[in-house]
């Protein structure tokens, strides 16, 4: 699965955004249903949370009404397959956590499906830094955190239900992910919130952006509602400090001892001196053509390793693929589709059957129209679990008739 910044922002034009939006200002990005529907699903959310031996408790966190549910409540001690301690999420402890409200959190998962990738790659090529991803998995009228702000740009995309954000008028000044930032407490964070400025509901499809330290809350208005936050991490001045002090390394004025200091006049003038023949130094580094080609390239490659395996392709008996080949089909399955169009409706006219859409009608046979009403009560749905419900209907073309309806996305 592949996708472009133009892709995430459409109808926007990623030029209009970069001249009015990219760090001055928040932008919601109203979308289509099935927008999205690649990204992550709920059938895909269950399949990651069954590969029960990549999460602990960092990677697998839960929040309940703004606060950390304590690992101990929702883990169970465990061997790793390395044989080493580890907290691990147990599912019934998890599911009871889930059926009181709280929020499940997956970190740093832009690795770990096609679709999940795509996004990160999108941000990436367009050159918006290192972009790395969370799932926020919440249920009606219980908040997850209290007004905070990110250390790094946040692109929420919304893939299933309904959430409510608040969006408030105070912006730390580009916070980093430093203790001095981090050790904020929840009193500074609502003084400085400011008035709210807006609240905006994002509907699966949507996108919302907030520039690095702009405040915000959120809130699931419908029964359940999925969003992955991903955040761009832009390479900052500090590395660039930290590259002219690994240049410094190599000239001896850097290694030399300072002025000793014993409380004279003298003493104090020589190191004055000194700091400013180290400070005219680094200017020059900082102008020197291999020191500026050097940082342009790290700028330029500022994104985290994903992908990229190809194991035939390594040993010649398959040819090159790109990035736009990865299937988000697991292990050979037919691909899944999303339910986007739960308003649709089969409809008998006088002997014959249609559904109903928003964009128009579909004529069905009798048993398409039964079957299309068992799609239509569930989120998703799969070629194999159609046969097996309705094994007379050819599930793939009605599958295909329905996404071409409008009523399905590839999910």
């Amino acid at each position: 699965m592949s996708l472009t910044l133009a892709e995430l922002l459409a109808p926007m034009d990623p030029a209009r955004f970069f001249a009015e939006y990219h760090d001055k200002q928040p932008l919601l990005v109203r979308g289509t249903p099935g927008k999205f529907a690649g990204v992550l699903s709920w059938r895909g959310i269950d399949r990651l949370l069954d590969q029960s031996h990549i999460w602990s408790s960092h990677s697998l966190k839960m929040q309940m009404d703004g606060q950390a549910v304590p690992p101990e409540a929702y883990c169970v001690r465990a061997t790793s397959r390395d044989n080493a301690p580890v907290l691990q999420p147990h599912a019934e402890r998890v599911r009871e956590w889930v059926a009181r409200g709280a929020t499940i959190v997956l970190n740093d998962v832009d690795s770990l499906t096609p679709g999940l990738a795509s996004v990160s790659r999108a941000l990436e090529d367009a050159g918006l830094g290192r972009a790395q991803a969370n799932v926020y998995i919440s249920f009606q009228a219980h908040k997850a955190f209290p007004s905070h702000f990110d250390t790094h740009d946040v692109w929420a995309v919304q893939v299933e239900g309904e959430k409510s954000w608040n969006i408030w008028s105070g912006r730390a000044d580009y916070p980093i992910a430093h203790p001095a930032f981090r050790s904020l407490g929840q009193a500074h964070h609502d003084r400085s919130k400011g008035e709210l400025k807006e609240k905006v509901l994002l509907r699966a499809g949507d996108l919302l952006y907030l520039p690095r330290g702009w405040y915000h809350d959120a809130l699931a208005e419908g029964a359940t509602s999925v969003h992955v936050a991903y955040g761009t991490n832009a390479v900052l001045g500090v590395e660039f400090a930290q590259m002219l002090a690994e240049r410094a390394m190599g000239d001896p004025q850097f290694r030399a001892p300072l002025p000793r200091q014993d409380g004279t006049p003298s003493a104090q003038f020589a190191l004055t001196q000194r700091a400013a023949q180290l400070g005219q130094k680094l200017a020059e580094f900082a102008r020197d053509p291999a020191v500026l080609q050097a940082l342009a390239k790290h700028v330029a490659e500022a994104r985290f390793p994903r992908g990229g395996n190809h194991l035939l392709g390594a040993r010649g008996l398959e040819p090159p693929r790109g990035v736009e080949d990865a299937s988000p089909a697991v292990d050979g399955e037919a691909p899944a589709f999303r339910v986007i169009a739960g308003e649709a409706k089969p409809v008998r006219r006088g002997a014959e059957w249609v559904l109903k859409t928003g964009a128009g009608a579909t004529s069905l046979s009798p048993q398409e129209a039964e079957a299309a009403g068992w799609i239509l009560s569930r989120r998703d749905v799969d070629p194999a679990a159609l046969r097996a419900a309705h094994p007379t209907v050819d599930a793939e073309a009605l599958l295909s008739r329905l996404k071409q309806a409008g009523v399905l996305a590839a999910a």
